[in-house]
């Protein structure tokens, strides 16, 4: 069971925030033709929810990869403050970049799923340590909200579902389930509230992006409508439809095989 969930570990990010991660595989394992892979979850996810229980940690150490996964700020095992002033995609891509520069590594596959995914996208736009890239879970919205899709899921609602005392009280199926999950996996709902308040809404330079991009998005979710436009925006990238919504596209098989394909 260890090995299946991997070292933990955590280190000081730039700003003094105390960040978890997991390592699993051996660093001999890697070499510039097989970097290792980065694996970025979404909003109220953890490492564990989003890559270890979807098997995509599983998937890839078959394939001999060794694999890399924060938690991100207010997530999981890492650092909670309340202040939104801590948060926001940008500062979590420089905790991706603070990660990679603690453990040595000039290069990596990055995957990056809903907030993930603009976390990735913001930090492979302004560094060169990417060999490929892999965008769950967004579509749109990236270009046309500024980062995750607000216009299915507002701000305001998430902020309501995750501080409302009694969850049976919540409308709307897309914020009672983020709360469940937040539920399910004890999280820090205040913290949450605070990267809510938080998220980033500005332009990514997407045109920078040279690494070749594998865009993932389920056919029936509303966070990652119009895939296509991002796919489009990008220099080197292509489009791979699942079945679900944002939560149940996690668990189609093609999720974990074509990250792994696309990464070989």
């Amino acid at each position: 069971m260890a090995a299946a969930e991997g070292r933990a570990k955590a280190f000081t990010s730039w700003d003094g925030l105390r960040i978890a991660y997991r390592v699993w595989g051996e660093a001999n394992e890697t070499g510039p033709a097989r970097p290792p892979v980065a694996l970025h979850h979404g909003f109220v996810a953890n490492a564990e929810a989003n890559w270890l229980a979807t098997g995509v940690v599983g998937a890839l150490l078959d394939a001999g990869r060794r694999v890399i996964a924060p938690d991100a700020r207010g997530h999981g095992s890492s650092e909670k403050p309340h202040d939104p002033a801590r948060y926001g995609e940008q500062r979590m891509a420089r905790d991706l970049g603070a990660l990679l520069e603690a453990l040595e590594l000039d290069t990596v596959d990055l995957v990056g799923y809903s907030m993930g995914a603009v976390v990735a996208l913001i930090f492979a736009s302004g560094a060169a340590h990417v060999r490929r890239l892999v965008v769950g879970g967004v579509g749109s919205g990236v270009l046309e909200c500024g980062g995750v899709d607000r216009r299915a899921v507002s701000n305001e609602s998430l902020i309501e579902a995750l501080t409302a005392p009694d969850p049976a009280a919540l409308t709307g199926r897309e914020p009672h389930a983020f709360r469940a999950l937040a539920d399910a996996l004890g999280a820090d709902r205040e913290a949450l509230a605070a990267q809510a308040r938080a998220v980033f809404r500005g332009e990514i330079p997407l045109a920078s992006i040279d690494a070749p991009t594998l865009v993932l998005a389920g056919a029936e979710d509303p966070l990652a409508v119009r895939p296509q436009v991002l796919v489009d925006a990008l220099p080197d990238a292509r489009l791979q439809l699942l079945s679900g919504d944002h939560m149940r596209a996690l668990a189609d098989p093609r999720f974990a095989r074509s990250i792994v394909e696309f990464l070989a």
